[in-house]
């Protein structure tokens, strides 16, 4: 059993060596109670608001995107972005198994079915190597879709989960999408403020979804974001996350089946606050991730994860990789017991009792940081902003 003493007191000695330093918390040291407070006093708490129009005009203009549509929360923006992927029942989804099961959830609202592939070990992220592989293996075009030969089934998105702020490699898997024929969809709930090559993640295909809950780099209580470069899509997203509902001054009109995905303005207050500071942010977390990096290079048996090459990742939680499964139970043991909040990686999608018999390509690196990653404190310093 190795002795974590050294790198707990390093740890806590990063967050002003307190009793107890929890893995990632919100900071709220802007506008936010200025803006709380306009919606309660004109009343304007809920779906209507001028916070919400301009959440999503800051967020379009933050990515560069064409068109930002606020929901009540990234699942929901996961779930509709799928649907404007065409991605219907029974259609085949290729995603990875190590992600938060908010992805995997989201496909199944549809009733479609995952495909887990492998992911990179540079980004943690989906491979457009394991992709390609798969699909030269399994993969035929009909008609101008893509099916997997061995079910039958159309092979109709692609969802790459940019795993604790770190971009995968976006356009590499964006042109095997291309040349395949299946919608790109990206899940980056957890990357906002991350850039591939100088772009935002969540802006390389048809739809990307951020996620505002509250242990993410910026919060809004909860909700999420889809982010579109197409307007007319984009305007279609606002009208369905609102009922469907028909402007007219006095008559219910409803012209699709809508849902009710609605980012109250009382959150989005909390959200532009936040954003003011998104950069700050970011760069706290970066230079938490800094201070990691340099002292666990002296440390044996201990790797910090580091942004991949031609990224700029906004570390939304940094993550060491120890150097077996043993080593992670107890560092994770450690730590816990000391007063320093750390979490492995989550429980692999494919290893769930839901999706234990999707098909998947093996596993290999997945499994591999699924036995060796923990994820240590990660949350903005007050003093930094």
């Amino acid at each position: 059993m190795a002795d974590y003493k050294k790198t707990i007191d390093f740890i806590k000695s990063i967050y002003g060596n307190k009793e107890f330093t929890p893995l990632a918390v919100p900071v709220f040291a802007g506008n936010e109670k200025a803006y709380l407070n306009e919606c309660i006093d004109t009343t304007f708490v809920s779906s209507i608001g001028k916070f919400v129009d301009r959440f999503e005009e800051d967020m379009a203009k933050y990515t560069g995107c064409k068109r930002a549509v606020v929901c009540v929360s990234g699942t929901n923006a996961l779930h509709l972005s799928l649907m404007f992927a065409g991605v219907e029942r029974d259609d085949e989804v290729l995603t990875q198994a190590l992600t938060f099961i908010a992805t995997c959830n989201a496909l199944s609202y549809i009733g479609a079915h995952p495909v887990f592939l492998d992911v990179d070990l540079t980004t943690m992220g989906l491979s457009p190597d394991a992709v390609k592989e798969w699909l030269i293996k399994n993969a035929e075009i009909r008609n101008g879709e893509c099916y997997n030969k061995n079910t039958g089934r159309c092979v109709k998105a692609c969802v790459p989960m940019h795993t604790f702020g770190h971009p995968v490699r976006i356009e590499e898997l964006a042109l095997v999408c291309e040349e395949y024929h299946i919608e790109l969809v990206e899940d980056a709930a957890e990357s906002i403020g991350s850039l591939y090559k100088g772009k935002h993640t969540g802006t390389f295909g048809k739809v990307g979804v951020i996620s505002f809950n509250g242990n993410k780099t910026i919060t809004t209580g909860g909700g999420g974001m889809m982010l579109f470069n197409d307007d007319e899509l984009g305007a279609y997203a606002k009208h369905i996350t609102t009922q469907a509902k028909v402007p007219h001054r006095w008559e219910f009109r409803h012209d699709h089946i809508g849902y009710n995905y609605r980012m109250p303005n009382i959150n989005a207050a909390l959200g532009c606050a936040q954003l003011e500071n998104l950069d700050k942010c970011v760069a706290s977390k970066r230079k938490v991730a800094t201070e990691y990096i340099d002292f666990f290079n002296n440390v044996d048996g201990i790797d910090f994860f580091a942004e991949p090459e031609n990224t700029f990742s906004n570390y939304w939680l940094s993550a060491v990789v120890l150097k077996d499964k043993e080593a992670q139970l107890d560092f994770l043991q450690q730590t816990n017991n000391n007063g320093v909040m750390t979490r492995p990686i989550w429980e692999l999608m494919s290893r769930l009792q839901m999706f234990e018999k999707c098909e998947n390509d093996g596993l290999k690196n997945t499994i591999w940081f699924a036995d060796r990653v923990v994820n240590i404190p990660s949350s903005v310093r007050l003093e930094d902003l």
